[in-house]
């Protein structure tokens, strides 16, 4: 058989992350025997072993690391097209307008740049609605595959344009955000050096991919929370240039010199043919 089923696909997904068939029927809401049986019904129709099962727990086979790669991209895919086909209705939401298009913003990043692109946009003849929706670092990719966003901001080297299309928009350093009262804070320009292990001000920490890295620093959930740890003296963070626009009376934003310049890119899914998301890449384009 050379076709998955998107039910097949949800269930060897779930036990390829958990590697643990308790847990994946808890994830699914389900129980276990039929989990099991259904696994080994997909394993008998694609005539490969996916998972190796002992008492130690499950492992992925060869063939199951291929399958759980390609499988994320396919299950992704066939959301993303039932969301953005119900969005393109206007049926996804309660009296939304039909004519309406998701931007994934990374929250704080490019707030000049994303002021001057929608007030260009709307400006257009024909202009769709844009619905702004911000995200952590490294969410946009995520928005734009799974078809929560149609079109994203995205910040190289921290995001990956992997399977998009893109336009280049903006290059920028990078700057250290202190509280005010911090010694570094009275510098005119720091290194990367000077920023590493600071036992009194650990570096703020984001998830990626659903995760957060290790470290020391507090995991930040959100740009007002660490806002305001940051106020509180109790972490700091690196940030584009731009998220000057944000910061408040108790931050103090230091320039780095040796840190590499992020890019700003408008990013979308290469198979669009969306007549509304063509306009704003030409708008971005212009800027």
């Amino acid at each position: 058989m050379d076709t998955l089923e998107t039910r097949e696909l949800k269930y060897f997904l779930a036990v390829a992350e958990e590697l643990h068939f308790g847990r994946a029927a808890e994830r699914l809401g389900m129980a276990q025997p039929p989990l099991s049986r259904a696994i080994q019904q997909l394993e008998r129709r694609l005539g490969v072993r996916l998972l190796e099962r002992n008492r130690r727990g499950v492992t992925l086979t060869g063939a199951g690391e291929v399958l759980l790669h390609e499988g994320r991209a396919a299950l992704d895919a066939t959301i993303a097209a039932a969301r953005r086909t119900r969005r393109a209705g206007g049926t996804d939401r309660p009296g939304s307008p039909r004519n309406r298009l998701v931007l994934a913003v990374k929250a704080a990043a490019s707030h000049e740049l994303l002021h001057k692109l929608l007030d260009a946009y709307a400006a257009e003849p024909d202009a769709a609605e844009i619905e702004v929706l911000p995200s952590g670092t490294c969410e946009q990719e995520e928005m734009l595959r799974d078809g929560r966003a149609d079109v994203a901001l995205m910040h190289t080297p921290y995001n990956s344009l992997a399977g998009f299309d893109s336009e280049e928009l903006l290059t920028e350093g990078q700057i250290a955000i202190l509280p005010a009262g911090h010694p570094l804070a009275a510098h005119k320009t720091l290194s990367l050096a000077d920023i590493s292990d600071l036992s009194d001000l650990p570096l703020a920490r984001w998830p990626r991919h659903g995760t957060y890295p290790p470290g020391p620093g507090p995991e930040i959930h959100d740009q007002t929370q660490l806002a305001q740890l940051i106020a509180l003296g109790r972490t700091m963070a690196v940030f584009p240039e731009s998220a000057r626009a944000w910061l408040w009376a108790e931050h103090t934003a230091v320039p780095l010199t040796d840190a590499r310049p992020i890019v700003t890119h408008i990013a979308w899914p290469p198979h669009s043919r969306s007549l509304a998301l063509a306009g704003l890449i030409r708008t971005a384009a212009r800027l």
